[in-house]
């Protein structure tokens, strides 16, 4: 792991481009190192001045009687390289380039950064920036931007790349009670990167989640892998803008043309147990939960509530969140029965009335929290004439201190509750405005906490009994044919060779030999041209199914080539195919089109003529496949439905689904020239399934 914990956590700070003028960055920063507490020395370099706001200036940073930790650098841009180089040899090991005009402003500025990057990589240089706002420690605590004001101590660590999005933040989180570990605005991310930034904070004990605005995600080759590594230990909540490099538009397969121009992030997300928000309040939203909370053991959720109306919204949005509404045992609801009066409710949602004082509010939260049913707890308050919102606050703080399970306050109003606020954020209870909210976020606090728990087995590296070589000829032989797309007697010859199971295809030069596979495979068989320039097939008579004899096949082999002749007068067909019809069966997809960056992504769902129609399809990436993603894969569609056996059906054989994702990834995996790969449909029955339609296209 990169060691970044002298750049948060320095002991010298140098700031090139320091300066004696009010406004300029330089001056800011040298403003910010003296004010906002730094305890190590600070270094101002400028070759113009002996002093530099009452602290001694060096003309360059080989002159400082010591070798920095830090170096900020806020100079034009065309001195840049020349400073990092000279750093380089000093032996400086941690740099925040805040100047611009680098790759963002092209031209000279793609080469200027190109060597930034070089020089960053031949020193060992942490780099992060250029055109960064700079970074902030409040533990440490260090100010090394040009933000005037120092975020209030916490323990969410916000990475931007977005500098104008951090000194906004920086600005509201004065107002609105959320504390930073560490905020760090990333620019142009030509050294250090957002995923070696989230890695070490994952080891920060000051650091209790990670959020992030990214605009881009950095190549990773094993981008998932390396996410994990750092999501079951601590929450990573990612608001990403922008769509994904995923070349969808372009594609021919159902695969492809089902692959939104989103999906690859999705989809990288969810297997690495990332959490991807949408907006900029759902991204502070869910960071203070778990800044605040401990993690519930399941998703069972009770409310409290003073207004009904507030109680209703909830149930309605734990019913959207997959969220358990709890019903109370005898014991609990003999004592909600002391502490609510009959015309209110001790049915969950817990209705204590408009008049509640606050000792209803404590009696009811510590009988609900003392129920080993209760996972977690929403305690709503309206301002009604009679509410305290105070004293309820305090009762929150005081019931909830005695129970490891997280309590979330749904304030619904603005001045009244602003001490209140205060009072619960410093005792590690969130609150928000609306009930819709707090539960929202109970739900990825209980999706944390199954994260942690996740199998992460690799059956795809399992897998040893595939035919390499066999695939590598048949690539070899289509390549050299200058063909990207594979006959459909080629395409089963791969997926023979991969233990995927499918109909018996061959490819027949003449009647004869029509004939003579007709009579191999037994009857009936389809015979169908083999081109890969001739797309709609049925359409020209190219397709003949239900041949029951040598002599037909011979006789359709002879049809089916002059039709192919006369539609396309031009096209040298490669023959004609020899297929085995098979019995019908619950018809599935499994395909894979390939994303730029994060590689192969799976496809699984409904097969059949009405796939684009339905859309019932789920992806996973093949990097990092595991068995419990491939399950979860299955269960999100509705085919599944019939694959477990519907109104009274015959189930499908679920196993051999598995065995045919696990096989296509691996397949997919070994070989990146592929790709396109739809299998469509799969024939599934009670028990093994047959692939009857493979299409491969080779990049």
């Amino acid at each position: 792991m990169t060691d970044l914990n002298k750049m948060f956590n320095p002991d010298s700070v140098a700031i090139v481009g320091a300066s004696n003028s009010e406004g300029k960055v330089g001056y800011i920063i040298v403003n910010n190192m003296i004010n906002d507490g730094f305890k190590g020395n600070i270094y101002p370099i400028n070759p113009k001045d002996d002093e530099i706001q009452g602290l001694k200036a060096y003309k360059n940073v080989s002159d400082l009687p010591e070798v920095p930790d830090l170096v900020i650098v806020s100079i034009p841009s065309v001195l840049v390289n020349p400073v990092v180089e000279e750093c380089g040899e000093f032996g400086v090991k941690n740099m925040v380039v805040i100047t611009a005009g680098f790759k963002e402003i092209g031209g000279d500025g793609v080469e200027r950064e190109n060597q930034l990057v070089a020089l960053g990589e031949k020193y060992g240089i942490n780099i992060i920036g250029p055109n960064s706002l700079g970074i902030t420690d409040s533990h440490t605590p260090l100010n090394a931007s040009f933000s005037q004001i120092m975020p209030p101590e916490g323990n969410i660590a916000f990475i931007s790349q977005s500098g104008a999005m951090m000194v906004a933040i920086i600005d509201w989180s004065v107002t609105s009670g959320i504390g930073f570990s560490k905020i760090i605005s990333l620019g142009n991310k030509a050294g250090t990167t957002e995923i070696e930034l989230i890695e070490y904070l994952s080891y920060d004990d000051e650091t209790a989640v990670v959020i992030c605005y990214l605009e881009s995600i950095t190549e990773d080759d094993d981008f998932v892998r390396t996410l994990r590594k750092v999501s079951y230990k601590k929450p990573v909540i990612i608001l990403k803008s922008g769509s994904s490099s995923a070349g969808a538009e372009a594609a021919s397969s159902h695969t492809g043309a089902l692959a939104g121009s989103d999906i690859a992030f999705d989809t990288a997300f969810k297997q690495s147990g990332v959490f991807r928000v949408t907006t900029m309040d759902e991204l502070f939203d869910v960071g203070l939960a778990f800044s605040k909370c401990p993690l519930p053991t399941g998703r069972n959720l009770a409310i409290i509530t003073n207004a009904g109306g507030g109680g209703v919204l909830s149930v309605d949005a734990m019913e959207r969140y997959n969220l358990d509404l709890v019903k109370f045992d005898e014991k609990t609801n003999a004592r909600l029965k002391e502490a609510v009066p009959e015309e209110g409710s001790i049915k969950n949602p817990i209705d204590v009335l408009g008049d509640a004082p606050v000792i209803r509010y404590k009696e009811s939260l510590e009988a609900v929290l003392d129920s080993d049913d209760v996972d977690g707890l929403v305690v709503m308050v309206c301002p009604t004439a009679s509410a305290d919102a105070d004293g309820i606050a305090d009762a929150l703080v005081e019931g909830a201190s005695g129970f490891d399970k997280p309590v979330i306050a749904v304030n619904m109003g603005g001045p009244i509750f602003e001490n209140a606020n205060d009072v619960l954020r410093d005792n590690g209870i969130p609150t928000y405005v609306f009930p819709e909210t707090a539960v929202k976020v109970f739900d990825y606090l209980a999706r944390f906490a199954a994260v942690q728990d996740r199998n992460y087995d690799d059956p795809v590296g399992e897998l040893d009994d595939v035919d390499k070589e066999a695939v590598e000829e048949i690539f070899a032989k289509v390549k050299a044919e200058e063909r990207d797309t594979l006959l459909g007697s080629e395409a089963y010859a791969v997926a023979e060779a991969y233990g995927i199971e499918a109909a018996p295809i061959k490819l027949a030069t003449s009647a004869e030999e029509a004939g003579q596979l007709a009579e191999e495979m037994e009857f009936p068989v389809v015979l169908k041209i083999a081109s890969d320039k001739i797309l709609h097939k049925s359409d020209i008579g190219g397709v003949k199914v239900g041949i029951q004899s040598k002599e037909e096949a011979e006789e359709v082999f002879e049809e089916i080539m002059a039709n192919a002749k006369k539609a396309h007068p031009d096209i040298v067909p490669n023959g004609v195919e020899v297929q085995k019809m098979m019995d019908s069966g619950i018809e599935v997809l499994v395909g894979m089109v390939r994303d730029s960056q994060f590689g192969p992504m799976i496809a699984f769902g409904m097969g059949g003529v009405l796939v684009n129609l339905l859309e019932d399809v789920s992806f996973k990436l093949a990097k990092g496949l595991t068995t419990d993603e491939i399950a979860e894969q299955m269960e999100s569609t509705k085919v599944m439905g019939l694959l477990k056996g519907f109104r009274g059906e015959a189930p499908g054989d679920i196993e051999a689904v598995k065995s045919a994702i696990i096989r296509i990834a691996k397949l997919t995996l070994d070989f990146p020239e592929i790709s396109e790969l739809d299998i469509n449909p799969i024939f599934v029955y009670e028990k093994g399934s047959s692939a009857l339609d493979i299409k491969i296209k080779l990049a």
